[in-house]
């Protein structure tokens, strides 16, 4: 009984991995104002004004920056967030 525990529990885990991690994307748009993408990011993520910055410049300057990495579900609700900040973005599952 308890190989048979141990081996589901072995086999929920090895899915959960595989489906993590996810990363949002936000992609450069030419409409919004750097200080804008900057401010989005200080106040729907908390980044310090130095790491917004410089998440925005990514944005900028490479045209997309990773801004959170984590299960899908969250990234999923990240980037609805950032659509309603009127932001691009998208999610792609992080590379390893």
């Amino acid at each position: 009984m308890t190989d048979t525990l141990e081996q589901l529990d072995t086999e929920g885990l090895a899915h959960t991995a595989t489906d993590v991690p996810w990363s949002t994307i936000v992609w450069d748009d030419p409409v919004n104002l750097m200080t804008y993408v900057s401010y989005v990011f200080r106040s729907y993520f908390g980044y310090p004004r130095e790491e917004a910055e410089r998440l925005m410049l990514r944005v900028h300057q490479e045209g997309r920056a990773i801004v959170a990495t984590g299960s899908r579900e969250a990234m999923e609700r990240h980037a609805e967030a950032m659509h309603g900040y009127g932001l691009q973005a998208t999610v792609s599952k992080a590379a390893p």
